[in-house]
Formats: structure tokens, sequence, C-alpha cells
């Protein structure tokens, strides 16, 4: 799954339960699968354990249906159980270095990153990529700091590594985005806001 991996960072869902409310949550995953998503990243900040690993187990079915590749957040142990493709890390997770002890070489991990010092140290602890934001203010991560455009161009002249950016991104202030040549877009409530979250993925796979 670590190949083509600039190819799968594409459009990357970040799942978000609450977002979602009383809709059917492996549904509208799938949806937004049928309707382009590459990469799905699951995290529940609210889910107990024993909901989060349910919840790994039937994504980890759906995403190997369709052949997408399926990151867990922050829970090593969980994304070992289910067999995840990856795992995805912040700051003040587990180091990045000890997570890919853990999972080995060939899965994939990725590490958010807000500074050209954090975006070299997850190279140096071999992050197989970056999520770089949040780019505007988000609802789904309140204590997420700004980046700016400067530090992207900076990261991507200074550290050989694929970019994801995240954090408040839509369709209206994509356009201003776009310029800074990222490998993809990573969502939350752009896509599952959406009262058709197929026909919104469609929407987002015809503009980037």
């Amino acid at each position: 799954m670590k190949n083509n991996i600039k190819e799968k960072l594409k459009l990357y869902l970040v799942t978000d339960s609450d977002i979602l409310k009383n809709r059917d949550f492996y549904k509208s995953i799938e949806d937004a699968i049928k309707g382009g998503v590459t990469m799905v990243q699951l995290r529940e900040k609210n889910a107990s354990g024993k909901e989060f690993l349910e919840k790994a187990i039937k994504l980890r079915e759906i995403t190997k249906k369709y052949n997408v590749a399926f990151i867990i957040n922050d829970r090593v142990d969980i994304a070992l159980i289910c067999d995840a493709d990856g795992v995805h890390v912040g700051q003040s997770d587990i180091d990045a270095k000890y997570v890919r002890k853990l999972i080995g070489n060939y899965k994939i991990l990725g590490v958010s990153a807000r500074n050209l010092e954090e975006a070299k140290r997850a190279k140096e602890d071999s992050a197989d990529y970056i999520g770089l934001g949040a780019m505007y203010n988000t609802s789904t991560k309140l204590d997420a700091k700004s980046v700016d455009f400067k530090t992207v161009e900076e990261i991507k002249e200074n550290v050989e590594i694929p970019i994801v950016l995240i954090g408040g991104i839509n369709l209206e202030n994509l356009k201003y985005l776009k310029p800074l040549k990222s490998h993809g877009y990573a969502l939350v409530s752009a896509l599952l806001n959406s009262d058709n979250i197929y026909l919104e993925s469609k929407k987002w796979i015809s503009k980037i």
C-alpha cells in the first residue's frame, strides 16, 4: 500500500461520527469512497476503545473492497489488530520513530506538522507523508493552529516528502490552495456535512 502514496493522498477523508449525527456511518464512508475518496483515516476522538476497534474492523472490510488505503489515527494497537494500511500521529501522540518500530517498514506512517522543524523531524522519523495544517480555522479540531502559505512552500522546498493539506478546506477556498501544489487534501466536514456525500466526493475529484 506504500506504492503510489502521492496518488493515495489526493482526496483523503478523515472520519467524524459527530458530524454525521444520526446518518449511517458505514454507508456515509462507503458513499465517499464510491465518489472518489482515495484514502480514509479513522479518527474518532469521542469513541471508546471498543467502539473504535469495531469501526476499524468494519471500515477495513469496506476499504479493502474498494482497494482504498485505510489509516488509523493514533491507535497503533488497533491498526495492528485490524491490519490497517498505516497509522497517522500528531505532535502530542507517540513519537513517529516508535510508531515505525511497531508497524514495520511496509505500512504507511503519516505525521501532522505545522512548521519546518516538525516536518524535518517527521522525515527523519521515516514518515511517508505529512498532514500539514490547519490551513484555515476548523470546527473539528479547535486547538489547531493555522499554517501560513509561506510555511507550506518552505517545507516543500526543504523536505522531500509528500504533503496533504488539512483544516477548514472547502470548495470555496480550494482555489487559493491549488497553487501550493500539495499532493492532496484531507477533508472532514467538507464531505461529511454534505446531504449527498457521494456526489460531493465526485465534485471534489473533478475540482482537484
